[in-house]
């Protein structure tokens, strides 16, 4: 590994555990809005459902929840839409050793960071997780205009540590926006099994697969 001189890493599901973050923010969703239940596990599990792993747009899934869920009184669209972003905020969890390993690799290499999603959010996940001096550069697809998989962003970490692709690598856990997306650009890759199963139709294969961060410490 001795050529690599960056390791680039995904949010979602890599950096952040966006399940136990959505989780925690759909029970205080239910605390808020559906204390009126004696039970409230289907609402719970509902939700969930409906995200789909971070994958629907918001403003779909709250319309969605708002025509199907039991509210006492269905609150306004907005105020759902900005009760989001000020409690999903606020459940931001870290991967298990994420802190640990990140700080471990920044000793031997640059690290970076590219993510999908609003500029406000992720950045404030970021920042409630206390991350943001962990990387030596992040990119945000929204204040990017672009957004995984396109091979621009990826060229836009690239760009900023002026490294050709093969002194990097990857690591996140969506087979296509994150695997092969930046084995488009040239970028080696390791995948987090999360949530997202892989897909017979990549062709590209990781260096790795690993369930854990933990594992990056032997790997690299």
């Amino acid at each position: 590994m001795d050529h690599i001189k960056a390791i680039i890493f995904d949010l979602d599901n890599t950096i952040l555990n966006r399940t136990s973050t959505f989780e925690g923010f759909s029970q205080s969703l239910i605390n808020t809005y559906f204390a009126h239940l004696e039970t409230t596990d289907d609402i719970l599990k509902r939700i969930i459902e409906l995200d789909e792993d971070g994958y629907k747009d918001k403003d779909v899934l709250f319309n969605e929840l708002l025509h199907e869920l039991p509210w006492a009184e269905n609150p306004p669209h907005a105020e759902l839409m900005e009760f989001y972003g000020r409690e999903y905020v606020k459940s931001a969890v870290l991967m298990e050793q994420a802190r640990e390993v990140v700080q471990h690799l920044k000793g031997k290499y640059k690290t970076g960071l590219i993510t999908n999603g609003k500029t406000e959010i992720q950045y404030g996940k970021i920042d409630q997780l206390g991350i943001r001096d962990d990387f030596d550069h992040i990119i945000v697809s929204e204040e990017a205009g672009v957004k995984k998989p396109d091979p621009r962003i990826f060229k836009l970490a690239l760009d900023h540590f002026n490294l050709s692709p093969e002194q990097c690598i990857y690591i996140g856990d969506h087979p296509v926006n994150d695997v092969e997306g930046a084995a488009k650009v040239g970028m080696r890759t390791i995948w987090m099994k999360v949530n997202q199963p892989w897909q017979d139709s990549i062709t590209t294969k990781p260096l790795h697969a690993i369930e854990h961060l933990g594992e990056l410490k032997d790997l690299l």
